[in-house]
């Protein structure tokens, strides 16, 4: 059983109390250190958040859990399971609830068992009259017998039997209940072994029967109705047991203070091993044991003599056979019907908690996201957890202090092989170009300088990484799958959960990794005390160890837990993800035309208003624009261009919702939807066109800048989209669109990181430069080493005014190798000394 840290709490006020001040003072602590350490505000923000809450869950364990077993331990006693129980280890109230819910659990299943007891009952005690009835009336009805009165007093005995029977058995369910005491009355043994003998050879089972009783007139007191059942069972268990032809004896002594009645048979006998099971309730015996029948005769026979105060017992037969005998008293003192159970006595009950089920309730994750993210009972998976961490640890080993270069790329090749080794669709032929599309956008990493390359694609592949785990195949689900990879450090704590426990059972490997964090933790401490009260020792130790301040230290285990963590997550997405199909919304297309055909109307006739706008400018001339809006022909053309991309953007959120209210049912609906939509993307298309002659009217008069080049990009992507939309709206058909777009975009963007944009940026302006005599040199400076190349090509004079900032020296090492700095660094090595530095650069201009 499971003890929870905060079990030993008495209250729940107490408990929460706790909990927020845990939370709050492990929040405090690590924002410290992260702020003492120097780590980046985006990097330790998440990290205390993560920790605080997983401090929370830790200490939180088991508060609620008891509410949840309970929840599903009533759905289960619904359907009849009353062996259920829920974990009750801590002492508040919610402890309490559970405790006396076990309590209420246990009395339902007493009562059920007594019922179950009942019906079987009923059937074993009912059997031997109806068989003997059945035997009567067929001989009968044969005509083997005469209806002579004897016959019929035969059987008139035997349903007076069943009559009795059912009244006995009536009494048994509520002597079982403790309701019926034991009705005291004389007995005359020797009319009640043969009335015995009587009822049983009516059921005409070849064997014989002796009666012997000594003395011959012994008279006792006991309950005559139950004594019936007890001679009733042991001769029916005997005649059951005899082979044809057999003779069972049926005797009574007078003993001291007791009676004795034996019952022997000549059949296989019982087994010395299974003589005191043979008495338990369904404790039927083996064929070897002469087996047979539904165990509930004997038992019977054990509470008749149990609640007369005696005993029962097989003992050892003179020859062979089965040799039963009964010590009865013979005055009865009155007894407790309590104290007679039918079966093995119950023990008491614990006072400790019985273990709660197998079958766990659902869990706080399985509440929040069971309908649309199903947990799948992921098997506990430790290398995946061990790949996770050492993720974590390489990126907090090799990134801290470096720039970008081959130790990204080291890092996100780990991850990636992480996540691919953990998905579950990882032979799908899309997994597996995603994965290869990953590993190209990676390696930007090691190939250009530019930092906003390197995150723009990391941030890519990220979202790449995750559609392609998930396999989704629109954009809803697209935006399902980059949500889910945050929201699996929620979504798979039951997992880490299991797995983290499935480390408990590994043994001495468990054992040797706890021995070596607590050696580190030792040595750690130790050393560091010593080492602050003697000098000496304090060199030694820093000879051995590796110097890392406590800033270093810092920024390097945030690192690794931040890292490790978004790895460990993308696993668990990768090995159980979402399914987007639960939560796809359903096209519902309206009743009337008109209703999705007017708002694309409206949006159509706007469009070509807006075109004729345009039309009005180019003819007009820029003296028009001027004249009307008061603006020259470079600022008008960058007034728009934000908007025109916006309008762009709505223009294919219009054509999705418009495809999915258009009903297509006949070919007149068909037609409108090709039609207005067609129209609609045409009149983008022209949109799209003039959005991007604006932007390149804006950089022939202000130059260009990578942010310009790559909003051009966003604007040609997006009108290739539009095109595809018409390609898919010619079938109506277009589900391979949203994955054409998502690659579509990253070949846009491998494409423009693979022509070195800053370096081809640099020469477009060295060319108006050279064509106008005008040149920003300050954003020029701000390029990174990838454009070192091409502004080496200026004149010498002029070089250093895009250069100033180049020393030609570079101390970088193998982890942070990069194409673009080796490339800068050798240029500059070997002509940086031939260049000019000034700062009266000719030609400089505002962006």
């Amino acid at each position: 059983m499971t003890v929870r840290p905060l079990d030993v709490v008495r209250s729940v006020k107490v408990k929460l109390g706790l909990l927020v001040v845990a939370s709050v003072v492990v929040a405090i602590v690590v924002a410290s250190i992260g702020s003492a350490g120097g780590v980046p505000v985006l990097l330790s923000i998440p990290v205390t958040i993560v920790l605080a809450l997983a401090v929370t869950q830790l200490l939180a364990v088991g508060m609620t859990s008891p509410l949840r077993e309970m929840t599903h331990a009533a759905s289960r006693m619904a359907t009849g399971d009353h062996s259920v129980r829920v974990t009750a280890t801590s002492r508040d109230e919610v402890g309490e609830l559970a405790r006396a819910f076990n309590s209420m659990a246990e009395d339902l299943a007493e009562v059920d068992r007594h019922r179950r007891e009942l019906v079987a009952n009923v059937s074993h005690e009912l059997r031997t009259p109806l068989a003997a009835l059945s035997a009567v009336l067929e001989n009968l009805a044969d005509g083997v017998t005469q209806p002579d009165p004897a016959t019929l007093r035969a059987a008139v005995a035997q349903g007076e039997r069943m009559t009795a029977l059912v009244t006995d058995l009536l009494d048994l369910s509520r002597v079982d209940a403790g309701k019926t005491p034991l009705e005291r009355e004389d007995v005359d043994v020797t009319v009640l072994l043969h009335s015995a003998v009587s009822e049983i050879r009516v059921g005409g089972r070849d064997v014989t029967y002796e009666v012997e009783v000594s003395p011959a007139d012994l008279h006792v007191q006991g309950d005559l109705a139950r004594l019936r059942q007890l001679v009733a069972n042991l001769l029916d268990n005997a005649s059951r047991h005899s082979p044809p032809g057999g003779v069972v004896r049926l005797g009574a002594q007078l003993g001291d203070d007791h009676w004795h009645l034996d019952v022997t048979d000549e059949g296989p006998g019982v087994a010395p091993g299974d003589r005191e099971r043979a008495f338990e309730r369904f404790g039927t015996l083996s064929a070897s044991s002469g087996g047979g029948g539904t165990g509930l005769g004997l038992a019977i026979a054990r509470w008749v003599t149990d609640l007369h105060g005696g005993t029962i017992r097989f003992t050892e037969p003179d020859e062979r056979g089965a040799h039963v005998r009964a010590d009865l008293p013979l005055d009865p003192a009155p007894v407790t019907p309590k104290e007679i159970p039918m079966s093995a006595p119950t023990p008491p009950r614990a006072t400790t908690v019985a273990e709660p089920s197998q079958d766990k309730p659902t869990s706080t994750a399985e509440w929040l996201f069971g309908d649309v993210w199903p947990e799948r009972t992921l098997p506990a998976n430790p290398p995946l957890l061990f790949g996770a961490v050492g993720v974590g640890v390489l990126a907090g080993l090799i990134l801290p202090f470096r720039d970008i270069g081959l130790a990204y790329f080291l890092v996100l090749l780990a991850a990636g092989g992480v996540l691919f080794a953990a998905s579950r669709r990882r032979k799908e032929r899309f997994t597996m170009a995603c994965a290869a599309v990953c590993v190209a956008l990676a390696s930007m990493t090691v190939l250009r300088d530019a930092e906003w390359i390197s995150v723009l694609c990391i941030l890519t592949g990220a979202v790449v990484s995750a559609v392609g785990l998930v396999g989704g195949r629109n954009v809803g689900a697209f935006a399902l799958s980059v949500i889910a990879w945050p929201l699996s450090a929620l979504r798979g704590m039951p997992w880490l959960g299991r797995t983290l426990r499935s480390l408990s059972g590994q043994g001495n490997k468990l054992a040797l990794v706890r021995t070596i964090v607590l050696s580190v933790v030792a040595l750690t401490v130790f050393a560091l005390l010593l080492g602050s009260a003697d000098a000496l020792f304090a060199e030694w130790v820093g000879a051995l160890v590796p110097d890392f301040g406590s800033d270093d230290l810092a920024l390097r285990l945030f690192l690794t837990f931040a890292v490790g963590g978004v790895v460990l997550a993308g696993t668990y997405l990768a090995q159980n993800p979402p399914e987007p199909g639960r939560i796809e919304l359903p096209a519902r297309p309206v009743a009337n035309r008109f209703e999705w055909l007017a708002p694309v109307l409206v949006v159509d006739a706007v469009f070509a208003v807006f075109l004729v706008a345009q039309a009005a400018v180019i003819f007009g001339g820029h003296d028009y624009l001027e004249r009307t809006t008061g603006l020259t022909y470079a600022e008008y053309v960058h007034q728009g261009f934000g908007q025109l991309t916006v309008a762009t953007a709505l223009t294919l959120l219009v054509v999705w919702a418009a495809s999915r209210k258009a009903p297509r049912e006949t070919a007149e609906d068909r037609m409108w939807v090709r039609i207005s939509l067609g129209v609609l993307c045409a009149l983008t298309l022209v949109v799209v066109a003039s959005a991007l002659h604006r932007m390149d009217v804006y950089q022939d008069a202000y130059g260009f800048t990578v942010l310009r080049v790559l909003v051009d990009i966003f604007e040609g992507w997006l009108g290739l989209l539009v095109v595809a939309t018409m390609v898919g709206g010619v079938a109506l058909k277009a589900s391979w669109l949203p994955r054409f777009g998502l690659f579509s975009g990253v070949a846009l963007l491998l494409a423009f990181a693979l022509i070195n944009p800053e370096a081809w940026v640099a020469r477009q302006n060295i060319d108006r430069y050279e064509t106008t005599g005008k040149i920003d040199w300050t954003y020029l400076q701000t390029l990174s080493d990838d454009a070192v190349p091409t502004l080496s090509k200026l004149p010498a004079d002029e070089v250093g005014c895009a250069l100033t900032r180049y020393d030609g020296t570079s101390d970088d090492d193998w982890l942070e190798w990069n194409l673009g700095r080796a490339r800068a660094t050798a240029i500059v090595d070997k002509d940086g000394d031939n260049w000019t530095y000034r700062q009266d650069c000719p030609g400089q201009t505002d962006r």
